[in-house]
């Protein structure tokens, strides 16, 4: 392995994540005040004033944080219902060359609640299950409003920090309207001819049929004349019959639009069931750097712009060093256990220096599969270009444990930098209390109410991710969608709910979460969580705006803690690290620590 190489691409990486941190941070500036000028306003602004115009919006009527929630929630069901029924009736929709039927109900409403809630989660393969017109306008549509609501309610939040004695924490409406057409439609455009022009199809073309050089013998499950699964005497184990493959389906379809926005509005559901390890979706080194690059980049933006809206840059860049240093230490563990391999491969003859290639594409390597890994869990998105349920136990550790801090590690748009903040508040409130005075943060008093909103938010995410993934453990319906046994299979259910209330959506792809048999409780369970990671979290942290924007700003004192310098830097890790670790330590004890070594033991599951 050339360590060389690695060091020379990552070094390549943080330095694209820094040069483009503080234009788009200008830019989102500019974007999220209903004011303000882009370049773009020549093309773009007829456009809003009509869609204000046609939706009676007034731009700038402001609303308080329960008039902001409200829109929010109304929006965003509405978005599912439409979902779900699209999902539903693809088959009476046009685009369906491969004359895909409706989608199961169960499996319909997880996708709907999936996308509404930026979490993307696939419990199917999308090209066998999807049509052309499902995948645009059912999936495509909510990759572009639910990352727009998401930049809106760290928007919201931050407007509270920044203003004082206010009543209103800005705009949903204006919010989604802006972000959508000034942010995401023009650079997913442009960032989709790039991927084209990197081999990515975008096409309305039937599946083509490839002849295979090899036949291959497979089992399969086996159907009856309504194409349902003819299961076993237990009524749950599917009916296998042999079969030869002599052809291969090659997808067509949209698909250099669908990754565009999945990548850069941090949605990650993938247009094929290999994600971003499939030919088409990642054809080149290249596409693959600009897909990880795109991942980070508004995150990393929304950094700046706290900076710039609180009046206080050095803010903004301490919370930037807090999420690139909990980035960089996550790449290197899971690049180290990535590149020592399996212990019990090597007893087998495989060489160290290879290092862990289960589950990877060899064109991308050991680094730019932990790498890729390591980004799309430290922010919301879940594509994938290796298999994390091959990954080592420390190395799929890493993603895991991104997962359950709330993926507050640059994080998903808008997402990324809400969740950052309710650490922030945490972190401030304990400096507060270790010097006995009370928490001020940016002017403002920390108080009881701000705490118990704070702690709501931190409680119902580990209460929803630990609960649900107990309830799966003791049942059989949460067994038997495992592929492993032991503390492996227990990662494999402990990853799935961590992904789904952490709105990731990236899986041990061993678990099967959509089974033949047809039992519907992991995706209702799944389902649920999304809801909780989504909402639970987005209505404390409306209401912490609303309540932040409506306190006085008080002067700084010899007492004031400072929000910028290496201290609040390394309290504020010491909080993400710790509330992540004591919350969800017995867990991954039980899973990937203890998998790590029995595997040096000489055990596999």
């Amino acid at each position: 392995m050339n360590h060389s190489n690695a060091w020379l691409q990552f070094g390549l990486f943080v330095l694209s994540l820094v040069l483009v941190t503080k234009p788009l941070g200008l830019h989102l500036m500019q974007v999220l005040d209903v004011r303000g000028r882009t370049f773009l306003d020549p093309v773009v602004k007829p456009f809003e004033r009509i869609t204000y115009r046609l939706c009676g919006i007034d731009p700038e009527q402001e609303q308080s944080w329960i008039g902001y929630t409200l829109s929010l929630l109304m929006f965003s069901l509405v978005g599912l219902l439409f979902t779900y029924f699209v999902l539903r009736f693809q088959h009476l929709l046009p685009l369906n060359p491969q004359h895909l039927p409706g989608v199961e109900p169960d499996l319909a409403l997880n996708t709907a609640i999936s996308f509404t809630t930026n979490t993307n989660w696939q419990s199917y393969g999308g090209e066998g299950t999807l049509s052309a017109f499902s995948q645009m306008v059912g999936l495509a549509l909510h990759n572009f409003t639910s990352a727009a609501a998401g930049i809106g309610v760290a928007a919201a939040l931050v407007r509270g920090l920044a203003r004082h004695t206010a009543s209103t924490i800005g705009s949903f409406w204006t919010d989604l309207i802006r972000c959508t057409y000034y942010l995401f439609v023009p650079v997913c455009g442009v960032f989709a001819l790039v991927l084209v022009s990197q081999g990515m199809i975008q096409n309305f073309k039937p599946y083509d049929t490839a002849k295979v050089i090899d036949s291959t013998p497979i089992q399969v499950p086996k159907v009856d004349e309504k194409g349902q699964a003819v299961l076993a005497a237990d009524g749950r184990t599917p009916v296998l019959e042999k079969k030869t493959v002599e052809t291969q389906t090659i997808v067509q379809g949209p698909m250099a639009s669908q990754v565009a926005i999945k990548m850069f509005g941090t949605n990650g559901g993938g247009y094929t069931n290999a994600n971003a390890a499939h030919p088409f979706e990642n054809p080149t080194p290249l596409s693959n750097f600009l897909q990880m690059l795109s991942i980070f980049a508004i995150p990393s933006a929304l950094t700046y712009y706290l900076g710039r809206m609180v009046k206080n840059a050095r803010h903004g860049w301490a919370v930037w060093t807090t999420m690139f240093v909990l980035f960089v230490g996550g790449t290197l563990v899971a690049w180290k256990f990535e590149a020592a391999g399996n212990p019990i491969h090597q007893q087998a003859g495989v060489s160290a220096t290879d290092g862990n290639l289960e589950g990877k594409e060899v064109r991308f390597g050991v680094f730019n599969s932990a790498l890729f890994a390591t980004i799309t869990t430290d922010a919301s998105c879940g594509a994938v270009n290796a298999m994390h349920d091959s990954f080592t136990p420390i190395g799929g550790l890493v993603p895991l444990f991104n997962l359950q801090t709330g993926e507050v590690i640059f994080g998903g748009v808008g997402a990324g930098l809400y969740g950052m903040l309710i650490f922030v508040v945490l972190a401030v409130f304990i400096a507060g209390l270790m010097v006995g005075r009370t928490p001020e943060y940016l002017g403002k008093k920390i108080e009881a109410i701000d705490v118990k909103l704070v702690m709501l938010v931190l409680m119902a995410l580990a209460a929803a991710t630990l609960g649900l993934t107990a309830w799966a453990a003791v049942s059989p319906w949460g067994q038997a969608g495992l592929n492993n046994v032991g503390p492996h299979g227990f990662s494999e259910m402990l990853y799935a709910y961590s992904s789904a209330v952490g709105n990731n959506g990236s899986a041990f792809a061993g678990l099967t979460a959509n089974p033949a048999d047809g039992d519907v409780r992991y995706n209702l369970t799944l389902g649920g969580g999304m809801l909780i990671g989504r909402f639970f979290m987005i209505v404390p942290i409306l209401a912490l705006a609303g309540n932040l924007a409506s306190k006085k700003r008080l002067p700084a004192s010899a007492g004031t803690f400072r929000t910028e310098g290496l201290t609040f830097v390394v309290l504020l890790l010491g909080t993400v690290i710790l509330v992540g670790a004591l919350t969800h330590l017995p867990a991954l004890a039980v899973g990937p620590v203890v998998e790590h070594f029995l595997v040096k033991a000489g055990s596999l599951f």
